[in-house]
């Protein structure tokens, strides 16, 4: 497997704590990887900076490298080119109070594409990347905000798709939906390493070993270990980690 993203004695602190602390990992391409771990051990940190989320909180820290195609993300890129390559979907759907065209032609038209036949092509193309064109496809003039939860988080997929990215960070995208649509967003993320590198955080044990090539478990701010996520589920390395997905704690 070719790596897409190696991360290297990653350090990470918010005033003169450390939230993060030397961080080894490699993310593969056309693979998905989940983040699981314990409230509060640093997983969503982590994902914010690998698209520097974290660049508008003042008081942080980032020491190491992370390197994206050769490229050192902090050291030689800048925010608007990374955001570019690597797409975010948040917790709870965050449309944007527009229609819902207007919300997957955002990013596009930010990147310079004017022309409204080649916005049709690329707003159709997302929306059914993000398997909902045929559920919109009759009110694109709509508000975003008129959908429900679950089809607001595959526009916000779509919308993270527009822009071309290579990879696509997800945090906990399922945990504020309901069974059906949260089976459609999983569904959704496992067509989607066809073409792109896909990390995930996710509190579900049920939905890292259903989705997942690669488990990454994460506490108190350290990698404890980074494997197939059929070996993390069958044979743990780490007591830890058996503890943890066994339901010892956490």
């Amino acid at each position: 497997m070719n790596s897409k993203i190696i991360v290297d004695n990653l350090n990470f602190y918010y005033g003169n704590m450390k939230v993060l602390n030397s961080i080894d990992i490699s993310f593969y391409e056309n693979s998905i990887t989940a983040l699981i771990g314990p409230s509060g051990c640093g997983k969503t940190s982590f994902l914010r900076i690998l698209n520097r989320l974290n660049d508008t909180v003042s008081n942080v820290k980032v020491e190491g490298n992370i390197v994206l195609d050769g490229t050192d993300i902090y050291k030689d890129m800048d925010p608007i080119t990374l955001r570019k390559k690597v797409g975010m979907v948040f917790q709870k759907p965050n449309p944007f109070p527009m229609s819902i065209y207007d919300n997957v032609a955002y990013g596009p038209r930010v990147h310079g594409i004017k022309k409204k036949n080649e916005l049709n092509e690329i707003v159709e193309r997302s929306l059914k990347s993000a398997f909902l064109w045929d559920e919109v496809k009759d009110r694109l003039n709509k508000s975003a905000l008129s959908l429900s939860g679950g089809q607001q988080q595959r526009l916000c997929i779509a919308r993270a798709l527009a822009v071309e990215p290579e990879v696509i960070l997800m945090d906990e995208p399922t945990s504020a939906l309901d069974p059906i649509a949260t089976s459609k967003i999983e569904d959704l993320i496992t067509t989607l390493k066809e073409n792109y590198t896909v990390i995930i955080v996710t509190h579900s044990m049920q939905q890292a070993a259903r989705i997942s090539d690669y488990t990454a478990f994460f506490l108190l701010g350290k990698l404890v270990e980074h494997e197939k996520t059929k070996y993390i589920f069958e044979s743990p390395r780490d007591k830890r980690t058996k503890d943890y997905i066994t339901g010892m704690f956490g």
